[in-house]
């Protein structure tokens, strides 16, 4: 899963504000395995918000939780507002995991957050800009990237679901 070495501040060291507006507080899933998620409302893979909620009910209390990330770079498929977002997540898929503000994931005005991701490579060795919504990273319970995964990896898919647990071991 990793062609890239890890190295440098923790993904989980990051300033990026909440979904409803204040600090995430990232650090307070410092010991968490974390699956970050660049998420998008209008996209053919938005249904994958249903297996997100899943691995969140069924791990949430190993020391897991999803981290979704709205961003609306690609062909605008996350045009809403904070609480357009939220009331879409939570009326259309139950969506109980923490989300953060809408952010950019590439080019010149990347947050922050993604500088520390998109150095790390997936099992077909790509690394760099997020290809499409709903690009996944796993940080490890250390707080290092553990593994990414394409957009079109399901949630629940076998290779996800492997890396998760192996971080919850």
């Amino acid at each position: 899963m990793t062609t890239t070495e890890n190295t440098g501040p923790s993904p989980l060291d990051v300033e990026i504000d909440s979904l409803q507006g204040g600090p995430a507080d990232l650090s307070r899933y410092a010991g968490t395995a974390v699956l970050v998620v660049n998420v998008a409302s209008k996209c053919g893979l938005t249904p994958q918000y249903a297996g997100l909620e899943k691995l969140q009910e069924r791990y949430a209390g190993r020391g897991f939780t999803v981290l979704g990330v709205p961003c609306n770079q690609f062909l605008g498929q996350e045009p809403g507002s904070s609480e357009e977002i939220a009331e879409f997540c939570s009326a259309t898929y139950g969506v109980t995991f923490p989300m953060t503000e809408k952010v950019e994931v590439n080019g010149e005005n990347r947050h922050p957050l993604y500088d520390r991701l998109t150095g790390f490579a997936d099992a077909e060795g790509h690394s760099g800009d997020i290809r499409w919504n709903f690009e996944k990273f796993l940080i490890g319970r250390d707080g290092t990237v553990v593994a990414r995964f394409s957009p079109q990896t399901e949630p629940e898919s076998a290779e996800v679901v492997a890396a998760i647990e192996a971080q919850l071991a």
